[in-house]
């Protein structure tokens, strides 16, 4: 490796989340940036909200995403990439706008978006997608022209969900969670690796158009992660643990299908046949943020306990160092193919490395808006 490397054309790396509350005077205000547009009476959003008290207010997202800023400038640091990092969110400080104002400002012209979302998904991606569309149009109705600046060209880093740096860490989590269980339960312990659950017909339609249907980008490449987990916990303990992918997080009115099962439910499915114990991995969760604190660590860690089933909650890869130079790794990836370069993708598992570029139809919305970073973009 040369001892500077060179990330041109792009002059700065974005990392996009989601955001979170800071505090509990927060909690209402960032449902409502959560919810808008969906006439969500204020009463119902507190009654949601009480997961966000249960922890003083405070989401730890943002705070996890402190530590992978520091993280992914430190790794470029000490591998001699000069590119700038910078933080925005999509429904609360710092937002998304803002920080995109503040990298115009700096005269940041090329633009790479890491979103700590991994899958292909509506949610996951495209949403992602059409909030970067929307803060271009607000900077661009601001008249940047007229100071003399210009709106900088995005591109967004391919879906990382299979990369060595994501991975690894989590197999790593998975064979500590296994040697934490009682050694009495260990070799007959369950792996239920979740994920966020959407609605099938989001799930249906992930991914590149060719590949919707039953469950689509989504499902396929949660499969595809589990599988890995699963196997490399096998050559290392020589145990053939039983797993599923399972989810959890559901929301939305009860009569719109929804991926399941639950995990709660599938605990009690699990204790009913008898298994021993159960790793819980959340697979698709960059971050251990409150669906993981909650859903997880509260609500299933007690579904557990009642059931008297012995679980344990494997770690997110967070700001594992693995993880900051799977980043460095795709930076300059897309910097090599901007540059005509032939470039072999780092991927494992089935399905190999993810488009470049969201094609059109890719993950497409109920009512269409326009989508940055993509095939589609009016920003190209």
């Amino acid at each position: 490796m040369p001892d500077v490397l060179d990330a041109t054309p792009y002059d700065a790396l974005l990392l996009l989340s989601f955001g979170g509350p800071e505090g509990p005077d927060d909690v209402v205000p960032f449902l409502e940036n959560v919810t808008r547009g969906r006439g969500i009476p204020k009463e119902r959003l507190k009654e949601v909200g009480q997961h966000y008290f249960l922890f003083g207010g405070v989401s730890p997202i943002n705070n996890q995403n402190r530590a992978l800023l520091d993280a992914l400038r430190k790794d470029f640091a000490d591998h001699g990439l000069d590119l700038p990092v910078y933080w925005g969110n999509r429904n609360w400080a710092p937002y998304l706008t803002d920080t995109l104002r503040e990298m115009v400002a700096d005269g940041r012209r090329r633009v790479l978006v890491l979103a700590t979302s991994a899958y292909a998904s509506y949610s996951g991606c495209r949403q992602y997608r059409e909030d970067l569309a929307g803060a271009l149009a607000a900077l661009e109705a601001e008249g940047l022209e007229a100071e003399g600046l210009e709106l900088p060209k995005i591109d967004k880093l391919r879906h990382y969900f299979n990369h060595p740096g994501f991975v690894e860490p989590m197999i790593e989590g998975v064979l500590k969670s296994l040697a934490e269980l009682p050694e009495d339960v260990r070799a007959g312990a369950h792996l239920a690796f979740t994920t966020h659950s959407i609605p099938t017909a989001a799930a249906d339609t992930s991914g590149p158009a060719e590949d919707h249907g039953d469950g689509a980008a989504y499902v396929k490449q949660h499969l595809d992660v589990a599988k890995l987990i699963a196997d490399a916990v096998r050559e290392e303990t020589g145990i053939e643990h039983p797993w599923q992918l399972v989810y959890q997080s559901r929301s939305g009115a009860p009569h719109i299908p929804w991926l399941e099962p639950d995990i709660c439910d599938h605990l009690e499915e699990l204790h009913g046949a008898g298994v021993a114990a159960v790793v819980m991995a959340p697979i698709g969760f960059v971050s251990d943020h409150m669906e993981v604190l909650y859903d997880l660590d509260t609500e299933a860690t007690a579904k557990a306990e009642e059931l008297g089933l012995p679980v344990r909650r494997s770690a997110t890869v967070g700001a594992d160092p693995r993880f900051a130079a799977a980043i460095r790794d795709l930076v300059l990836e897309r910097a090599a193919t901007e540059n005509g370069l032939q470039v072999t993708p780092c991927a494992l598992g089935a399905l190999g490395a993810s488009h470049g570029l969201c094609p059109v139809g890719c993950c497409p919305a109920r009512a269409p808006k326009p989508a940055a970073a993509g095939a589609d973009s009016p920003y190209a």
